[in-house]
């Protein structure tokens, strides 16, 4: 009788368990001793024609020996921008909790999905903590959230939530049925209001920058000034983002001012706090973000100051999804 193929794994156990702890041993040498240690380099630097040489990338027919694939590993490792360094400035996110790395990693090896409760149980209850006291940092009793694939995408959903609140339609008629849609936001703003306006079909020429004073920091009177302008335009105002911590200049939006205009004119409080919402955790800093539990909504990515890992990013809404579809949608209750 021929030996059922399916009733053995296709890989040998013991040799992947080898090289598991092979692996896991040059990633704790070189990537967490090494990439955070002060006297070794960020980057061992090569121009892109030179560190294709090195790394023979080619993609072959045939399989590599273990040996030269855990050779392959420490090149990867020493090639690559150490952001964990001490020494790491460049972006926006920098270093390296063991506990977090901890978790990334059963969560590669899990390898699941966030789709359901049968799927990934331990993973949706976790989920609902975290987003819980996020929004209790933020101020709120109550509301929704979900973890997106960076503030980017974070932002976009805002200004598309918004969107459909103002005109719940949306769903069924499109933009042809909306009147020409007004988004408003500081000079020193985010990249991607810019790319929201576009991918949305709102277009980026309906976004009105607000001028900002020399710290960077939005000013109100001249966001009023650009709403009343969008107005006698024939535009409406549905969304405005104040932004807490600025890229270049790491400036906090007055929120609470920013607040009263949105209240005033009935439009959307979004608040970009990707950067500078960690500062709510910080009883000499929260300060800065007076007035953000007045917001509608807010983007916050722990990747950057908490040492979560990439991507941590959480979209998170002052009222419920359920409330919001009470709210927006006709009697029909049709579902986001």
């Amino acid at each position: 009788m021929a030996e059922d193929p399916l009733s053995h794994p296709a890989l040998d156990k013991a040799a992947g368990e080898e090289f598991l702890r092979e692996a896991f041993q040059i990633i704790l040498e070189e990537a967490v001793r090494k990439g955070t240690d002060v006297t070794e380099k960020v980057c061992d630097w090569r121009e892109p024609q030179d560190l294709q040489k090195i790394l023979d990338l080619e993609l072959r027919s045939s399989g590599e020996p273990r040996q030269r694939v855990l050779e392959h590993c420490r090149d990867v490792i020493r090639y690559s921008v150490k952001t964990c360094h001490p020494r790491f400035f460049n972006q926006l996110f920098s270093g390296l909790d063991p506990h977090a790395l901890v978790g990334r990693m059963i969560t590669e090896t899990l390898n699941t999905s966030q789709y359901t409760y049968e799927i990934a149980p331990v993973f949706v209850l976790m989920e609902e903590v975290v987003l819980k006291k996020l929004r209790e940092l933020i101020g709120w009793g109550s509301g929704d959230g979900i973890f997106c694939p960076g503030g980017s995408l974070s932002n976009i959903y805002a200004m598309n939530v918004a969107r459909y609140h103002r005109f719940p339609d949306i769903k069924q008629k499109g933009i042809w049925a909306l009147p020409r849609l007004a988004v408003f936001t500081s000079q020193e703003c985010h990249y991607s209001m810019q790319k929201g306006a576009a991918f949305l079909g709102i277009g980026t020429d309906n976004i009105y920058l607000v001028g900002v004073d020399e710290r960077g920091k939005m000013i109100p009177a001249d966001l009023e000034k650009q709403i009343n302008k969008a107005k006698s335009e024939g535009a409406c105002p549905f969304f405005v983002n104040a932004t807490c911590g600025t890229t270049v200049l790491g400036a906090f939006d007055p929120l609470a001012d920013v607040a009263d205009v949105c209240e005033r004119h009935g439009a959307w409080f979004h608040v970009d706090a990707a950067w500078g919402g960690s500062a709510l955790l910080s009883r000499r800093h929260r300060h800065l973000l007076r007035g953000i539990e007045r917001a509608d909504s807010v983007a916050w990515n722990p990747h950057k100051m908490l040492m979560t890992g990439l991507q941590c990013s959480a979209f998170l809404l002052r009222e419920s999804s359920v409330g919001l579809r009470r709210r927006s949608l006709p009697c029909r209750g049709r579902q986001l």
